[in-house]
């Protein structure tokens, strides 16, 4: 008898990288990984410390509200008015397990099958797989050789299928933190067209060098056709407790009440409880932690330094990832497969980021010490040396 077989539409998306990778890690000991994309430290003290209160009241073990339990809702719209100077007349907050998911909720109430989602290049491969899974189409639209968007492509993109414009600053894979004018050009785009603006702020707390953060949804007049997203699990290193929120406008309100309660009920409840002591704790706590990451930056760099012309990498003053591309005529793949096998260092190969052409690496720095860190970065100039002695220049 024939098996059933599964959705097609599953069919048409990409396999996630980060696990299989990870295989590749775990059948090769002693590698180094710049692969993932967390923090090497973790939660503040105040939140183990509030862990330990939870659950005395039998209310805590049962479901919550679908937004978000009160007192969290209440410290998020302080922070959001504090540090994002987003008005919330207008909008309202929905505390997800993560950012991904707070995407996939959005993509459920604003984009029907078949409906168009920009993705300026290199997307985040999560977002490229969310949209194809709703049977919707991503459309990649070209960056600048910085990887800094350009509204004149996005605006030649824009078609009657078209629901949204996706932006990510600061940048995962590139690092890259955009210009506030860049982010204001793509919001009144957005406007213009009657589309959405979805803008992913997840690593709006790292950013180096003089950059600074910008949020769309703090312009006059976003907060109809604007939703944000963020999380808490890279500035307070709880990645797997998973918490995030969704900022969106009101008239959305209830089709994403109806995807929570479908997909999740409610954030788990303990993660709420943790990411209000988080909160309460502030920013600060992230960003006392800077200056140790950026040290850690700082000599990933000067050993990608000595690739030399063999080598592109634009300036990323975000995130904790940076983006080059190997003069290696090699597919992505291939090399970090190689890498991994033959050098004991992994990085994530450019193609799950949309990037085709060429031998694009991602690489972060945020998981580690400064020493772990710069063998990594030197057992990956090395590996590309001898990668690239075998294989033709592109």
């Amino acid at each position: 008898m024939t098996p059933p077989i599964p959705a097609a539409r599953l069919q048409q998306v990409q396999a996630p990288i980060i696990p299989e990778i990870a295989g590749l890690i775990r059948d090769h000991p002693g590698t180094i990984s710049l692969g993932q994309g967390v923090v090497a430290y973790g939660p503040p003290p105040q939140v183990l410390e509030s862990l330990r209160q939870f659950g005395t009241d039998p209310d805590q073990h049962r479901y919550g509200p679908a937004a978000g339990d009160p007192e969290l809702l209440e410290l998020i719209a302080a922070k959001l008015q504090r540090e994002n100077r987003m008005g919330l007349a207008g909008r309202r907050i929905f505390v997800t397990a993560g950012a991904n998911m707070g995407f996939l909720h959005a993509l459920f109430a604003i984009a029907d099958p078949g409906a168009e989602v920009i993705l300026p290049l290199p997307f985040y491969f999560n977002q490229e797989m969310a949209v194809r899974m709703l049977g919707c189409r991503p459309v990649p639209v070209a960056t600048d050789a910085d990887y800094r968007l350009d509204p004149v492509a996005v605006r030649a993109a824009i078609t009657p299928r078209t629901r949204a414009v996706v932006t990510i600053s600061p940048n995962n894979p590139t690092g890259m933190v955009y210009d506030e004018a860049e982010l204001r050009d793509v919001n009144a785009l957005c406007r213009e067209s009657g589309i959405y603006h979805i803008s992913d702020e997840a690593y709006e707390n790292f950013v180096y060098d003089g950059a600074s953060h910008f949020s769309p949804g703090s312009i006059s007049g976003a907060e109809q056709h604007t939703l944000s997203l963020y999380s808490l699990s890279k500035a307070y290193g709880f990645a797997g407790w998973r918490i995030g929120y969704l900022v969106i406008p009101e008239h959305l309100a209830e089709a994403v009440t109806k995807v929570q309660d479908t997909n999740l009920i409610c954030a788990p409840r303990i993660s709420q409880h943790a990411a209000a002591a988080a909160l309460r704790v502030g920013s600060a706590y992230c960003s006392g932690r800077l200056p140790e990451l950026a040290e850690v930056r700082r000599q990933v760099l000067e050993e990608l330094a000595a690739l030399g012309d063999s080598c592109r990498l634009p300036p990323a003053r975000g995130a904790f990832y940076l983006l080059l591309k190997a003069a290696i005529r090699l597919d992505s793949l291939s090399v970090a497969r190689r890498l991994i096998e033959e050098h004991r260092v992994a990085v994530i190969p450019g193609i799950a980021f949309g990037l085709t052409e060429g031998c694009y690496l991602r690489l972060s720095y945020g998981a580690l010490d400064g020493a772990t860190a710069r063998e990594g970065a030197r057992r990956l100039v090395q590996g590309l040396d001898a990668i690239a002695a075998t294989a033709p220049a592109s």
